[in-house]
This record gives C-alpha cells, sequence and structure tokens, in this order.
C-alpha cells in the first residue's frame, strides 16, 4: 500500500492511499486544468495591472481549495486533518519553492539524471506555475527538516519554505504538464529507496539542520510564520502551556476556526490585524487569558511581524468582553461532530443545506458509477450520477424489493435535471443513451413488426378480416409526445417491463395532462406507488381499454424557473416527492469549456456486464446491507428533522429515502448482487444531495403553501435549532430561535419540542425554564448504527 494519500477536497477530512491510477486521473481531469489555466490568467492580470498582489493571491487560494492534492509525509488511517487521525510517517520529504521562476532551470542543471540516486519521487511546477516541488525518500540517519536541507543544498537553493515538514501537510497535485519527473515505483510502492550518505554528509546536514533552525526560531527573526518559545521548541523539553484543548490540538482548533468563520481562509495582508485580534479575543477563553499561552499557539500570518501580533494579543486581552464567544463555540461543535464519527465506514457527512451548492459526491465511488461518469467533465459528474439510475432500473423486469415497512418496490425511479439555461444538461445525454442501446435495439425490430401490421390493416377495406394485433411487441421507450392512449398500450404490451421516457423539456409532460390539468401528475404519483395501475376504459371498439400495472421510469430536464412553474400548482400533492431531483452548479463566466471523454467499444465493453446483470435477474431480491441502509438513513433524516423542525423537510424525507434505498438495490443488483463498501457513502451523499435540490428550489414553497401564502423564489433549507442555542438556553431563548426560524413560537410549540429533546436526551433540565445540551449524548446519534 501506498505510504502517501490522495484527496480532492482540502476541506474535507475524507483521503486515500494514493495510486498511479488516482494521481494520474487528478493530473489529467478537467478540473485540474481549469484551475490551472484559471491561474495563469491571474497572473497575467496582475502583470497588466488589472489585480493587486494582495488580490491574486486571495483569487489564487480560493481556487485551489477545489484541486486534488496528496499528502507527502503521511498517510492517514482515520482520515486527514482529524484530530484521531493516526498519520503513518512516509518516510519522505518534500522541497516547496515559492515564487521561483528559474524552478525548471535549476532541476535540468542539478538534479536531472541523479533522481534514482537522490531517491526523488517526483519533480513538479506548483498549480500555480510559479514555483515548485520535489518529493523524495528521506535518506537513513536525518530527519524530515534536515533532509529538507540536504534536498536544498543539491538544488542549490536555500530559500525553500521551511514551514513544510508538519504530517498534516498537503500539496496540490498539478496539470499533467507540469510533471517534470515522476518514478512510480518509488512514489506509489511500500519500499523506500533513499539516497546512501557517507559518513561525512550526515554529520555535515545534521549540523546544518540544527544551526539553520535554531536560526529560524530566533525571537527576533520568526521567518517561519509560526512563533514558538523557547521551552517547546524541538528538542527543548516540554511546553509549559498544553499544547491542546480538551485533547485537540490548537493547530486543529484554529485551522477549524477559519473554515468556521472565514470560509478556510486564514488571514492574509489585507485583513490580517483584524482577524488575528479576532482571534486571540475568542482562544483567549480556552488559554487562561494568558499572553504567553497566546503567543505560544496564534501565528504570524502572511508575514506579519512578531510584535505587531504581539501588540493584537495584548489588545485582546484588555478587552471587557466576557461572555463565551460563538465563534469559538461554533468551531468546537465542528470539531467535536469531525472528532466522533468512528471509522470512516459508514460516516454520516454533515451536509449543510442552506449551503449555496450542493453537497459534493464522494471520493470513492461504486465501480458502475465510477465508469458512468468516467468520461464527463468534473462538474457534471454529480447530475450523471443521479441521472443514470431510470435507465438502469428499466432493465429490470419481474424483479422487486422488500422496503423496512414490509411493503414490496419495483425498481420505479424518476430524475429531473433542473439547471440554469447553458449549464450542459446535454450532459446526461451519453451515458442514458449507452445504457438503453440494448432495449432500443430491440424495439426497433418491434416498431418494424408494429407498422407492417399498420400497414396491412390500412391495405383492407373497413368490413374485411384484418389481422390481430402481432404478440409480443414489447417497446419500453416511447416518444415524448405521447398521448395516454399510447402509453397505456405500451405499459400493457410491455409483459412486466418497465417503460422510459427522456424528455429533453419536462413541459413535454402536458402532452397527458388530460382534462382536469393533472393527469400527468397523477401519473408521477402511480408510477411511484407500489402496485398501482395506470389506465382507461372505452366503450368503442376501436378504442384502447386497460389498465396495467404502472411501471413508468423517466428523466426529464428543466431550466430552475420552468421546473418551479411547472410543479407550483401541485407543491404538496406528491409529485415532488417521488422524483429525485440533481442540478449543475453555476459556473463562472468565462470558464474554459468542459472536455468530454470518448464514448468507444471499451466502454461500452465494461458496461455490458453490469447490464446482464440488471436483465438476468429475477425474483424477490434480499439484499441486507441496502436494509440496514435504509434504517440509518431514515433515523438519521428523523434525528435531523426533530432537531431542526422543519416538517417540509422531515416530509420530503420519506419518500427520498425511499429513493436512495431502490438506488441502492439497482446497484447491488447489477454488480451481481454483491455488496460494494462505497455504496453507503455514495447512495448516503445521493439522498442530501436530492434533499438539498428540493429544499433548495421547493422549500420556501412548499412551506408557504401549507400556510396558504403566495409562494417567491427562495433557498431557505432546514437548520439544527439546538445548535444555534447556547449550552444552556432558556425557553425565551427557543422560543426567540423559533421565530427567527419562521416556526410557530407559541408555549405550546415550544414546549413541546424542548420535551421531545429532553425524552431523546439532547439536554437536560436546570430549573423550570432553563436547559442544557448534552454534547456528548449528541455525538454519538450523529453516526449511531443500527
Amino acid at each position: 500500500m501506498s505510504r502517501i494519500d490522495i484527496g480532492h477536497d482540502i476541506t474535507k477530512p475524507k483521503t486515500v492511499p494514493a495510486t498511479v491510477e488516482g494521481f494520474n486521473r487528478a493530473t489529467t481531469s478537467n478540473k485540474t486544468l481549469r484551475i490551472s489555466t484559471e491561474l495563469k490568467d491571474l497572473q497575467e492580470q496582475v502583470h497588466r495591472g488589472e489585480l493587486t498582489e494582495n488580490e491574486y493571491k486571495d483569487l489564487k487560494n480560493k481556487k485551489k481549495r477545489y484541486c486534488s492534492f496528496y499528502t507527502p509525509h503521511a498517510h492517514f488511517r482515520k482520515g486527514y486533518k482529524r484530530r484521531d487521525g493516526d498519520p503513518v510517517d512516509s518516510g519522505k520529504a518534500v522541497i516547496d519553492l515559492d515564487d521561483c521562476e528559474i524552478f525548471n532551470q535549476l532541476y535540468e542543471e542539478r538534479l536531472k539524471g541523479r533522481e534514482r540516486a537522490l531517491g526523488i519521487n517526483l519533480v513538479n511546477r506548483s498549480i500555480s506555475g510559479t514555483g515548485g516541488h520535489i518529493l523524495f525518500d528521506i535518506p537513513d540517519g536525518l530527519t524530515r527538516q534536515q533532509a529538507q536541507e540536504w534536498m536544498a543544498e543539491k538544488l542549490g537553493v536555500v530559500d525553500f519554505d521551511r514551514k513544510v515538514h508538519e504530517p498534516e501537510r498537503a500539496i496540490f497535485i498539478p496539470c499533467k504538464d507540469y510533471i517534470l519527473y515522476l518514478d512510480e515505483e518509488l512514489m506509489f510502492s511500500d519500499d523506500l529507496h533513499p539516497a546512501q550518505l557517507t559518513n561525512e554528509e550526515l554529520k555535515k546536514y545534521g549540523t546544518v539542520a540544527k544551526e539553520s533552525q535554531k536560526k529560524r526560531k530566533s525571537l527576533e527573526t520568526p521567518n517561519d510564520g509560526v512563533y514558538t518559545p523557547l521551552a517547546t521548541r524541538e528538542g527543548s523539553g516540554v511546553s509549559p502551556f498544553p499544547t491542546s484543548y480538551h485533547g485537540i490540538p490548537f493547530a486543529d482548533i484554529i485551522r477549524k476556526y477559519w473554515e468556521v468563520n472565514n470560509r478556510g481562509f486564514e488571514p492574509t495582508r489585507g485583513d490580517r490585524d483584524t482577524l488575528t485580534y479576532q482571534l486571540a479575543c475568542d482562544l483567549r477563553h480556552i488559554c487562561g487569558k494568558s499572553f504567553e499561552w497566546l503567543d505560544q499557539v496564534i501565528p504570524c500570518y502572511d508575514g506579519f511581524p512578531l510584535e505587531e501580533k504581539r501588540a493584537k494579543i495584548r489588545s485582546a486581552l484588555s478587552s471587557q468582553y466576557e461572555n463565551f464567544p460563538q465563534r469559538l463555540r461554533d468551531t468546537l461543535n465542528a470539531l467535536e461532530k469531525c472528532g466522533d464519527k468512528g471509522s470512516d465506514e459508514g460516516q454520516q457527512t454533515d451536509f449543510n443545506f442552506q449551503a449555496p451548492t450542493p453537497p459534493e459526491m464522494p471520493a470513492q465511488k461504486p465501480k458502475l458509477i465510477e465508469l458512468l461518469t468516467s468520461n464527463t467533465p468534473e462538474q457534471y459528474k454529480a447530475a450523471v450520477a443521479n441521472a443514470v439510475f431510470p435507465p438502469l432500473a428499466t432493465h429490470l423486469c419481474d424483479v422487486s424489493f422488500c422496503y423496512t415497512d414490509n411493503k414490496i418496490h419495483e425498481a420505479t425511479l424518476m430524475n429531473c435535471l433542473m439547471a440554469e439555461t447553458g449549464a450542459g444538461k446535454g450532459c446526461i445525454d451519453d451515458p442514458i443513451r449507452l445504457i438503453m442501446a440494448d432495449i432500443k435495439k430491440r424495439d426497433e425490430e418491434n416498431e418494424k413488426r408494429e407498422a407492417e401490421w399498420k400497414k396491412d390493416c390500412q391495405k383492407k377495406g373497413a368490413n374485411k378480416d384484418k389481422r390481430l394485433r402481432p404478440e409480443g411487441l414489447v417497446i419500453q421507450i416511447v416518444d415524448p409526445d405521447m398521448t395516454k392512449p399510447a402509453l397505456v398500450t405500451r405499459m400493457d404490451e410491455a409483459e412486466g417491463h418497465f417503460v422510459y421516457v427522456k424528455l429533453n423539456e419536462l413541459d413535454l409532460f402536458e402532452q397527458l395532462k388530460g382534462q382536469n390539468g393533472k393527469q400527468h401528475f397523477q401519473l408521477m404519483c402511480l408510477a411511484f406507488d407500489p402496485g398501482a395501475e395506470f389506465g382507461q376504459t372505452r366503450f368503442g371498439t376501436q378504442s384502447v381499454t386497460a389498465r396495467p400495472i404502472c411501471r413508468f421510469n423517466w428523466n426529464a430536464c428543466t431550466t430552475l424557473l420552468k421546473g418551479r412553474r411547472f410543479f407550483r400548482n401541485v407543491l404538496t400533492d406528491g409529485p415532488i416527492s417521488r422524483i429525485n431531483f440533481c442540478t449543475i452548479p453555476k459556473e463562472e463566466i468565462g470558464c474554459e469549456q468542459p472536455i468530454y471523454g470518448i464514448y468507444d467499444d471499451a466502454f461500452n465493453e465494461a458496461l455490458k456486464p453490469y447490464i446482464d446483470n440488471l436483465v438476468n435477474t429475477k425474483g424477490l431480491i434480499d439484499c441486507p446491507q441496502a436494509y440496514k441502509l435504509a434504517r440509518q438513513l431514515q433515523a438519521e433524516c428523523a434525528e435531523f428533522a426533530r432537531l431542526s423542525q422543519n416538517e417540509t423537510y422531515w416530509n420530503l424525507s420519506h419518500r427520498a429515502c425511499v429513493i436512495a434505498w431502490l438506488k441502492a438495490c439497482v446497484l447491488y443488483v447489477a454488480n451481481g448482487c454483491e455488496w460494494e463498501e462505497s455504496i453507503s457513502e455514495f447512495i448516503r451523499w445521493s439522498l442530501n444531495y436530492d434533499l438539498w435540490c428540493k429544499m433548495a428550489f421547493f422549500g420556501n414553497d412548499i412551506e408557504k403553501a401549507n400556510r396558504g401564502e403566495d409562494s417567491r423564489i427562495g433557498t431557505r433549507g432546514p437548520r439544527n435549532l439546538l445548535e444555534l442555542l447556547p449550552d444552556e438556553f432558556t425557553l425565551e431563548e427557543a422560543k426567540q430561535v423559533r421565530l427567527k426560524q419562521g416556526l410557530a413560537a407559541g408555549h405550546a410549540e415550544t414546549t413541546h419540542m424542548i420535551s421531545s429533546w429532553k425524552y431523546r436526551g439532547y439536554c437536560s433540565q436546570i430549573t423550570d425554564h432553563s436547559f442544557k445540551k448534552n454534547h456528548k449524548f449528541l455525538a454519538q446519534i450523529v453516526n449511531s448504527k443500527l
């Protein structure tokens, strides 16, 4: 196994052991190429005087947050950036050269041709193109910092980033063109092949490193960015102040503090004064209001002079504000949630339903989803990963599953992609076309038989005998402009198969709306409900009279505005909760054109076994893992609903859990009735993604419809009301929180909510009108497993 990890979101704790395939995929991904190009454009804007250096740095940091990365110094057994991540030292070191315009020249002149002898794994320019990195195996007898000094000497450079040595350090993966040298055997294997140093070299570089470290950490020139008192320096003994708070290292607290309160951005030259003062004001509450302790833990951000940082700390200590700050409370709560999730298996992701974009898809996906999204640009993968389920489920015939309420379901799945005009909704076309290719081929043969029969009937007069309609006319793909009789006929002749339609525009459904104007919505509801019939009874001999079981799967696309208009009169009638929604986040103006992969014969060959498994499976399928997962998802939704007191979310979550469970069952059957560990995490994400879309697109409208108000555009999602309250809160504070969230705030409603919380152990009563949160119990239930 690899000694280093790879991740795809620097703000998340999830990493996996690095592989050649994963690394190469990151270097060639459209996302990496796009970010590299955008960073080049930003540098040109600086050269043209359109951006200042500070503006460039801020924009660069924002864009780099979305890059894939690797952890050169450790593999994390329990998750990157977690206080119990359990890092395993990689035995490697990385040299980070910032703003080095001659990096390529240094490599060519100093290192090229000697890479294996020096134990070099990787040489690359940074993703911004302004610097470079060298990853190498640490020679025996040297520490990581000493090895960095040794490599810097080989490179002829002494000005490198000496802060880059901790286990949690992440290096962004650049585009393939920026890779100057890669030794896959050294970088991704479990074996180390370091350079062999002579005794003289060991003595020389050990001494050089110690002297350099002493100079760096002198009180007069704190150039490493973080001032550390003499007593806390390496090899000098134990720090006089604790380095953690309740077991959480202060470095982790500060990192999470900026994630929670500043979107993950550390202070820069433009705001470091204000933000350092703010940080000191908050941290003093857990640092004993000690100047020395705060001086130890607060970094000097972006070249902040030491004395100016200390001046901000002194000002913070003189502040008269004594209440425990909410910013710090939110930070510690967020760390508590991250730290108590346990193993990665079955891990619940803490999604924010008020976030401006939907939750990101997990890095590890089921093999079928990985295949179906392999040729899809990064920004479209989530939409495709949801949209492929209706056509996949359409291959199932005489296959059913038993839900947690003992009702038998078939895999009826309906998907609606809602996104802005020009967002790229056509991204789902090719995956769906290839999934449905076998059905389309058989349909074409039966359509020819039907056409021949119709032609024969037209040749004969009205009084002559005509051939009976041919048997076995199973035609599953129907036209978007279908009429109800045509759809009923297709369902009746389908012999237990699903019929399927893909609508490029959702409003094509209005062809079926009928006399009452809602027949197409009734069809959506009937399709989802187990055993429901759809048909008509007519007296005419030539009219269609049939009532088959409604087996109907579909995909549709629409814009956000048209989608909301389409459903505006049935917000509380059931269609929305039965449909799986997805979207495409809005791209920046002027972004690069997305590039798709090629769907070739190799892709079709890889897809065929999954399709064969779906077609060949029959009967009532028992998947205990999907059943257990459904129970977990139901419990998690119930917990969130109780804590948020959001009735709309609670009502939508019931059928959303059924949809997620059906997706898990489809993946299970497609995989040959074998369960993959990645299915659980993917399906949990899919559920939260679906609910995010429903709450963002329709949440406010549904709430207003329930109250009888006119609906307007809004994206407010549910909030955990308990998190909005302080650790100790009063009945009146709980009423105010409900009021701010648009909930009824009467005495009865509030006391009922608190009684429910008390019963479930979320909080305990102090006095008649005051209560206290039970953090330990809340942390346990977040990831409870049934």
